[in-house]
């Protein structure tokens, strides 16, 4: 079963990198991705049908009215739970992308590189929790994650090297 990725989008035409997001969404095998553009005023959009005719993972959801972000992630949420069968959902921010990856080519890179850690993780919280969990619920921050992997990384690191 696929596990599914929402990024939001809100004026990123500058942060993408089609050629090297195309790549990394055609590494992934089991993630289907769903872009959400949330009332670009630049060409976020065209860049995102560009990328979507290119990928047979990625879908995009059009939102021509500014929303929050948590408003924005739940329609890329029933979006994805309509279309396709998945027990993973998890979504990303794009506004926290850059404060903390340096930009959106390194989350899309760290996803290409960790897509089977990030579906673990997942897993790991739905048992954790003993009620069975409603759509919006079953969400989780890739980001998050990401972030809690890279410090965990840098602290093996660091052990690493006080042993010598």
């Amino acid at each position: 079963m696929k596990t599914g990725i929402i990024i939001i989008f809100h004026n990123y035409e500058k942060e993408i990198n089609i050629d090297f997001f195309i790549n990394c969404c055609k590494k992934v095998k089991d993630i289907e991705f769903c872009l959400v553009d949330n009332q670009s005023k630049d060409d976020t959009y065209l860049i995102l049908e560009e990328v979507k005719e290119q990928c047979d993972n990625v879908s995009i959801v059009n939102i021509k009215k500014f929303k929050s972000d948590i408003s924005a992630v739940k329609s890329g949420a029933r979006y994805m739970f309509n279309h396709f069968k998945l027990r993973h959902l998890g979504y990303i921010n794009a506004n926290l992308l850059n404060k903390q990856y340096q930009g959106f080519n390194t989350i899309i890179q760290a996803i290409s590189e960790h897509q089977d850690a990030i579906i673990k993780y997942d897993k790991k919280i739905i048992k954790s929790h003993r009620k069975r969990k409603t759509l919006f619920q079953k969400l989780f921050s890739v980001s998050e994650y990401l972030t809690k992997l890279e410090l965990e990384r840098q602290a093996d690191n660091l052990h690493y090297q006080s042993k010598f």
